[in-house]
């Protein structure tokens, strides 16, 4: 396997999405590094998240409608997802993680590897707003 050169690009984005808990998408992630770098190009910034998704050194939230986010946390978590403001959050439970091994056992017809389970409902911003 080749050695991938090294980018200052790439570890600009890499470091603008570790630490971030909003799951930014890749016009944001663009917005943000033509600060950084005024030449930059959008598909610079696409191709550099894809590549750092498919090196498992992020993940790529897709399935929420609209465009593709970002998150620089790759341990086994789930994602809540507001359906007023499209707010997207974390979500670490072990509740969710034991009914998830638990399913992977009970299995039968195969060996499960990974999951992405994905919640959708109201943000507490927005049910404070509703009851304003």
């Amino acid at each position: 396997m080749a050695t991938l050169k090294y980018s200052r690009q790439r570890e600009s984005i890499k470091e603008f999405l570790t630490g971030r808990t909003d799951h930014p998408t890749a016009d944001f992630v663009y917005e943000n590094m033509k600060q950084i770098y005024p030449n930059i190009s959008l598909g610079t910034v696409y191709r550099n998240l894809s590549l750092l998704a498919d090196l498992g050194e992020i993940q790529k939230l897709s399935s929420f409608g609209g465009a593709d986010r970002f998150d620089a946390r790759t341990v086994p978590h789930c994602h809540f997802m507001c359906t007023r403001c499209g707010r997207v959050m974390d979500v670490f439970s072990e509740h969710i993680d034991k009914s998830l091994e638990s399913i992977a056992a009970d299995f039968k017809d195969g060996q499960i590897s990974d999951y992405k389970a994905r919640f959708f409902g109201i943000c507490k911003e927005c049910l404070k707003e509703e009851s304003h």
